[in-house]
């Protein structure tokens, strides 16, 4: 549904509400008037845009895949425009230039990122890495979670958590390849990231049984947050509107967000419960944050709803990042069978055939990351990143962007400027093997995960969790699609990047030896 069939449906049913449309009518036309008045005394103006409409401005021409709506109108109206989505100011980038000036020039002024009345709710009140603005809270946590969590030593002690679900994916695949069933890969994949989300998590405190239970709650709450996540809401196009929740969207979220919290709670409860012996064994970040929370140290202080905020935060961007990464990149693999076939040879030669694949050959695959960069170019997971509230009023480009207006930068269509890109539509991992491209944010034609201060915290563990996973596919099997099908890779827009259609396909057993498949 778009933004503005649910304003439409809405407004239709206020009947008794004149005076608060009156209200939203008034506001929003004096804050027009008084930033183009603003704008106009101004030596830079505000960037251009396409013409909208009283009060709604221009949320009745919005496409639901705003990714490549945005692309189009960059032709139209220059590398940077302007739009008004009700009252609030859009202000779209779409070039690499751009956004350094954004993320590196003008960094700190860039640091905080809009914040949606639905997300407050789901994040205990804004207090995640994700949402929270820019300071010492936000720098503290920010410190914990790379430096704590998701160091390269803590990724390697937690290799085992993430391995167990991986070879229960291999043996689930397997018992399908030796009756030749085709497979919804979307479905499996999404399984299986749940899984290891939720081994990260907490693989070392929840004994398997339980955790089968608590993994299938936990997989069906974050879909329904996700869902609520995605509705377009009236309190975020007209913030004078946020605290009557008119679509119920806020108390809606209010039963998954707490349920969830009762879930975290049953969990932190149980590891309370461990024995000493017990404690250390696992290697999951409740773990870790319960530990840090419980030191004495003034410079990383923490209470329960901040470790219950960092594991809701690592459940939504984990998940969704890493999910959509796999299944785009075995959907050109399986549709680009020669760049399947190098990748194989590759696995096979650092790996053999006698053995399985650990993450400890992943550094030794160059190929293979490669796929994963030419993925990520193609297919932005987070296309348009995480929404920018500049601080302050600044000058970009010879543009005026007012303060708390809220920045895109669309890295999509940076990902497919043809200036830069040879072929850009074309899937051609060899690029990166001739270029060293990383996601570090330093070269601004090339942002997977941003850049700058606000940069993805999890980079390190989505790209662990992509790589062992796609390798271990192709090292135990080859793909057919079923009766000839062809691949049809059609993006679908969302919080992350997805396809639009189900990746249904054959697994084919490669490796002789039956134990490998265990």
């Amino acid at each position: 549904m778009t933004a503005i069939s649910s304003l439409t449906k809405l407004l239709s049913c206020m009947q008794g509400l004149d005076y608060v449309l009156l209200v939203i009518t008034l506001s929003t036309l004096s804050w027009y008037t008084w930033l183009y008045i603003k704008s106009k005394r101004q030596s830079h103006p505000l960037p251009p845009g396409p013409c909208g409409l009283p009060v709604v401005g221009n949320l009745p021409f919005l496409k639901p895949e705003l990714h490549t709506y945005f692309h189009g109108l960059a032709k139209e109206h220059g590398p940077i425009f302007k739009l008004w989505l009700g009252a609030k100011l859009v202000i779209v980038v779409n070039s690499s230039e751009l956004a350094r000036e954004i993320l590196k020039t003008n960094d700190v002024i860039f640091a905080n990122h809009d914040v949606s009345a639905v997300g407050v709710v789901n994040m205990y009140g804004g207090i995640d890495i994700a949402l929270l603005p820019y300071g010492p809270k936000w720098r503290m946590l920010r410190k914990i979670c790379v430096n704590r969590l998701l160091s390269n030593s803590r990724m390697d002690a937690s290799a085992s958590l993430r391995r167990v679900e991986t070879r229960r994916t291999v043996r689930y695949l397997a018992d399908q390849a030796r009756v030749g069933s085709p497979v919804n890969l979307g479905e499996i994949f999404s399984r299986m990231i749940s899984n290891v989300m939720t081994q990260m998590l907490w693989g070392g405190t929840v004994e398997e049984e339980e955790r089968e239970i608590i993994g299938a709650e936990f997989s069906e709450l974050v879909t329904e947050i996700t869902d609520l996540l995605l509705k377009p809401n009236v309190s975020d196009f007209f913030p004078v509107l946020s605290r009557f929740d008119l679509q119920g969207l806020a108390k809606r979220m209010q039963g998954p967000t707490e349920r969830m919290d009762r879930l975290f709670d049953r969990v932190i409860n149980k590891h309370l419960g461990m024995d000493r012996e017990s404690e250390g064994k696992g290697n999951d970040f409740l773990e870790v944050l319960l530990k840090i929370k419980n030191e004495n140290d003034e410079n990383a202080i923490l209470d329960m709803n901040d470790v219950k905020a960092m594991l809701m935060e690592m459940v939504l961007a984990g998940t969704d990042s890493s999910l959509h990464v796999i299944q785009f990149a075995m959907a050109e693999l399986i549709k680009n069978q020669d760049i399947m076939k190098i990748a194989q040879q590759e696995i096979d030669d650092v790996v053999g055939k006698h053995k399985v694949v650990e993450e400890s050959h992943i550094p030794k695959l160059p190929y293979i990351l490669a796929i994963m960069k030419e993925t990520l170019r193609l297919h932005t997971v987070s296309p348009l990143l995480l929404p920018h509230r500049p601080s302050q009023t600044t000058v970009v480009g010879g543009f005026t962007i007012p303060k708390d207006s809220n920045v895109f930068i669309n890295a999509w269509a940076i990902h497919r400027n043809p200036d830069v890109w040879e072929n850009p539509q074309e899937f051609n991992p060899d690029r990166f093997l001739h270029k060293s491209y990383d996601f570090k944010g330093n070269d601004f034609t090339y942002l997977p995960f941003g850049s700058g201060r606000r940069i993805c915290a999890g980079t390190a563990m989505s790209e662990r969790a992509v790589l062992y996973n796609i390798a271990t596919l192709l090292h135990s099997f080859d793909w057919e699609l079923p009766n000839g099908e062809r691949v049809d890779i059609e993006e679908k827009f969302g919080i992350a990047l997805k396809m639009k259609n189900p990746l249904v396909a054959t697994p084919v057993l490669r490796l002789s030896d039956p134990n490998l498949y265990l």
